[in-house]
């Protein structure tokens, strides 16, 4: 069992088995959101802004920059977003692309250890994507599918997340600094999706000894209260050992589920966070109080 370290200039997250559920906020992604892809476009950061405090705001312990925007700059925008909210920001960030050239950006400026998401198991894409990592001294997220594409077989998608395990130690990356994403597929189209996902967490975790993300969301595609399904799956997901999820805090119930399987795993110790986070203000019942009283003297 290993820790993955993530940081910023001022601030230190920790993903581990006995450590609370790290939330990624996933919302600065202009993929299916227009508006935000044409202001990354033009240059105009405004609405980053807004998302990156309200995430932060609601509890995410990291964010995911994702600038991925057709026909743009991907290497520009992505640096040019990444200085941006490490100034408005302390939590650690994952630095979110497909384009080598944009993930090399991202990295020159990112101050802190960065998590890259992601690397796949083609040996073309892991002999590119794994010496950046050493280079930068980053974590990077494995994603469990190579050439042959995206598995149902749970089997399938373990060996390839062992593989990258392995090949990233061959370039001098440990086991900590690798942190696996199962692919959570969407269960409306696929059954069993659920059970595989789970099935493959507790592999990683008991077999690999790594650390875990998803994009949970991707669970509920496609169904009707979206945020529910995916509150009940990550629930499930952290009793098997996942330990991180690019998901959206913006949600309630999303980070109830998750400040809940904390307390049920043990993790939220006193219960602290549970209470700091649905308590209600002293204020209130101060005023309730007053009121009591009051009407008492009348009598």
């Amino acid at each position: 069992m290993v820790d993955t370290i993530l940081s910023s200039p001022g601030q230190e997250v920790v993903l581990g088995f006995d450590r609370p559920f790290v939330i990624i906020g996933e919302r600065i992604n202009p993929s299916g959101r227009k508006q935000l892809a044409a202001e990354m476009k033009a240059g105009d950061y405004c609405r980053v802004e807004a998302d990156v405090l309200a995430q932060v705001g609601a509890g995410a312990q990291m964010l995911d920059i994702n600038a991925g925007i057709p026909l743009a700059d991907e290497p520009r925008i992505l640096a040019e977003v990444i200085t941006l909210v490490q100034k408005l920001t302390q939590v650690p960030l994952s630095i979110d692309s497909s384009i080598t050239a944009a993930l090399e950006a991202g990295l020159a400026v990112y101050q802190g250890k960065a998590l890259v998401n992601s690397v796949t198991g083609e040996d073309e894409r892991l002999e590119i994507i794994l010496p950046m990592v050493k280079k930068h001294g980053a974590a990077v997220v494995a994603i469990s599918n190579d050439e042959s594409g995206i598995s149902e077989d749970p089997d399938v998608r373990f060996s390839i997340a062992k593989k990258i395990v392995e090949r990233a130690a061959d370039h001098g990356i440990p086991r900590g600094d690798v942190v696996v994403d199962p692919l959570v597929m969407p269960v409306g189209a696929i059954n069993q999706a659920g059970c595989q996902a789970l099935s493959i967490i507790r592999r990683l975790r008991e077999e690999l000894g790594v650390n875990t993300t998803c994009g949970a969301s991707n669970f509920s595609f496609g169904l009707p209260n979206r945020n529910g399904l995916n509150s009940s799956f990550l629930a499930m997901a952290i009793g098997a050992g996942l330990t991180s999820a690019i998901t959206n805090p913006l949600h309630d119930e999303v980070v109830s589920a998750v400040l809940g399987a904390n307390v049920v795993m043990g993790l939220d110790p006193n219960c602290a966070d549970w209470i700091g986070k649905f308590r209600e203000p002293a204020s209130d019942a101060g005023g309730r109080g007053r009121r009591g009283r009051r009407r008492g003297r009348r009598r």
